[in-house]
């Protein structure tokens, strides 16, 4: 039995419970940085663990720094969705929460489930992820120049300085989109799946590149709930005694591609006859507008995995709504 280890992965430190081949439990924390990786790897080595299997959730840029260095250093590293380990942690009846309890469910949940190993993304999905995050900061810097611009009331120079801020951001975004797009046609695998992608009423070149971003190989995934659960777009479940209801979603999974699915499932609902028409049957049986438009989002994560697995694109005339 190898040195289990599990890790909370916050944005400044990680918490680390390891398991060792004895059943003895040890914890520490570390800071997010490379230095504080060093210290992880110490660590291990202080405690007869140089090479252990690491277990951490998904949880986007904060995780990455360290599965990319644990896996280059030839630890087995797996990145688990933080929809199962929620659930794993509600069928153990856990109520309390705090960093070191997750790290030990974490590294428990690795133990007793023994999850596939994670493989880094290639180099081109890696500088296509580094992008279209890079675009988002952007977009948001502007946003918030907007808004610093219509609550200033007075003073010129500031909206002055505000005004050439946003030109310049404005620049810098269609800089970037043009780097994303020349990036995807430069590399044949980035550019047949975004074609595929595209070929889905709703989906066109931005929201097809932070799918391919952050997903990296979508067919990794051996069902399509578990790309569903990735996104957080799986119904949350309430159960209490013999009641069990539906509310709403998970939310566990990536926010920023449940945020670019919006707007093209709003798309989706008026250009794609045939999800416009179940959209328009889930109103009917009392969905509202939103509910209907989220399970439309469900259906393009869907009809992305379906296209990308078969390698065909869409066909409109195939029964894709139910």
């Amino acid at each position: 039995m190898n040195a289990i280890v599990g890790v909370d992965i916050a944005k400044d430190s990680f918490e680390a419970c390891l398991l060792d081949e004895q059943g003895q439990v040890h914890e520490a924390s570390f800071p997010n940085l490379l230095k504080g990786i060093k210290q992880f790897e110490r660590w291990l080595k202080q405690l007869g663990c140089g090479k252990a299997h690491v277990c951490l959730e998904a949880t986007g840029i904060y995780g990455d720094l360290l599965a990319e260095t644990l896996h280059k250093h030839q630890h087995p590293v797996s990145v688990v969705n933080p929809a199962r380990i929620k659930a794993y942690a509600e069928s153990r009846m856990q109520r309390n929460k705090t960093d070191q309890l997750d790290a030990a469910l974490i590294a428990v949940y690795c133990r007793t489930q023994q999850p596939p190993l994670w493989t880094p993304p290639p180099a081109e999905v890696k500088a296509l992820r580094a992008l279209v995050r890079h675009l988002d900061d952007l977009k948001q810097e502007k946003q918030r120049a907007r808004n610093r611009l219509e609550s200033q009331r007075t003073s010129s120079p500031i909206k002055a300085h505000l005004d050439e801020q946003i030109r310049v951001l404005d620049k810098q975004i269609k800089h970037t989109e043009y780097l994303i797009h020349d990036h995807i046609n430069q590399h044949p695998d980035l550019k047949r799946c975004d074609d595929l992608l595209q070929s889905i009423p709703g989906i066109g070149t931005l929201t097809s590149s932070l799918i391919m971003a952050e997903f990296g190989d979508m067919t990794r995934f051996d069902d399509v709930r578990d790309v569903v659960a990735f996104v957080g777009l799986n119904p949350r479940q309430n159960q209490s005694g013999k009641k069990r209801s539906t509310q709403g979603i998970s939310r566990m999974g990536r926010a920023s591609l449940r945020a670019a699915l919006f707007l093209p499932a709003l798309v989706a609902k008026r250009r794609n006859p045939r999800l416009k028409a179940w959209a328009e049957q889930l109103e009917r049986r009392g969905l509202t507008p939103k509910q209907a438009t989220v399970a439309v989002m469900r259906k393009l994560i869907h009809l992305a995995y379906g296209i990308l697995k078969s390698g065909r694109p869409f066909d409109p005339n195939y029964g894709c709504a139910s």
